[in-house]
């Protein structure tokens, strides 16, 4: 008779948040937990009680440790890192896990170096408790790492995993705060009051590249996102580095990794760099007027054709 293996692993996850809503990369990071063992969850915030209650209410996580206090309103890793080490010191978890966010990449380096380990940075795969899979080169080639450490901190990327859903019942304890490092300090937010989606959760994502020829440009993208709905402005590294757009609409190796469900390339060649954050979308169309260009080979739809011309008659047919 064949036997089941129980995970018997203990994960963490590091719950990212704006001190009322989880974020949509965090539902990813438990679903890599849950491949792990048993998922509690952190909820460090202040006034972040409707988080605690969303998080709590996702399937696969069986425990919720909250935190409300001021030093974490703002998510500073600085604050984190020690909060994550009190806890594992706590608990002696085998598995700590958040997303491959800036959120994420800024604590567990952190908590890692405090705990005397080594993190595996951009997870994109959990064969076992202790071996992960994991892109290099640009994507263009896959690491399948195994690691002898008792305690593994990961960081997932969130495209590359299903968000864990609505169902559970997890219980609630309370810890105590670890305080303010005093290694940073926290001057203000700029927030984006434009209403429009977030290029990581949009449904759909519309890219420029250098083939927009001058920032005003971008102006074309925009009015095509706000025809289609949901749709977010992407950008490549080059028309970032010229001044043409901020660097928040970077997609990229170096940007953000979108895995969207249409992904809409115009004027951009396909970087090696720029394919790396973009590749995994359900569905690739792409317009440039060079037929040798990169990003025909990733692409379902091609249009060989001037942007200039294509992309108002797209306006004016939706």
């Amino acid at each position: 008779m064949k036997v089941a293996r129980s995970l018997l692993g203990k994960a963490l996850v590091v719950v990212e948040h704006n001190n009322a809503k989880v974020s949509p990369a965090t539902l990813a990071a438990v679903t890599a937990a849950s491949k792990l063992g048993e998922v509690t969850a952190l909820v460090a915030g202040k006034g972040s009680k409707s988080v605690v209650d969303e998080i709590s209410k996702i399937q696969g996580i069986a425990k919720v440790l909250a935190v409300d206090s001021a030093e974490y309103e703002h998510g500073l890793p600085e604050n984190f890192a020690p909060l994550v080490k009190k806890v594992q010191d706590e608990n002696k978890f085998t598995h700590i896990v958040a997303a491959h966010t800036t959120f994420g990449k800024g604590v567990l380096p952190r908590a890692a170096a405090l705990l005397d380990t080594q993190s595996v940075s951009d997870v994109i795969g959990v064969k076992d408790e202790n071996t992960f899979l994991r892109s290099t080169y640009a994507g263009n080639a896959l690491a399948s790492v195994k690691s002898s450490q008792a305690l593994n901190i990961l960081s997932v990327r969130p495209t590359s995993f299903d968000k864990a859903a609505q169902g559970g019942s997890a219980s609630v304890a309370q810890v105590a705060a670890t305080g303010e490092s005093g290694l940073t300090k926290w001057l203000a937010d700029e927030v984006d009051t434009s209403g429009k989606p977030d290029l990581t959760s949009a449904r759909v994502v519309v890219s420029g590249g250098r083939g927009l020829k001058a920032p005003e440009n971008f102006k074309l993208l925009y009015s095509l996102a706000d025809k289609i709905g949901n749709c977010a402005v992407g950008a490549t590294r080059a028309v970032v580095d010229a001044g043409f757009v901020s660097n928040d609409l970077q997609v990229g190796q170096t940007g953000k990794i979108v895995a969207p469900e249409l992904y809409i390339a115009v004027g951009l060649s396909g970087a090696i760099q720029h394919l790396a954050g973009m590749k995994d979308s359900k569905v690739i169309a792409c317009i440039n007027t060079d037929p040798e260009a990169p990003i025909f080979s990733v692409s379902d739809y091609g249009l060989e054709g001037d942007l200039f011309d294509a992309v108002p008659k797209l306006i004016a047919g939706l």
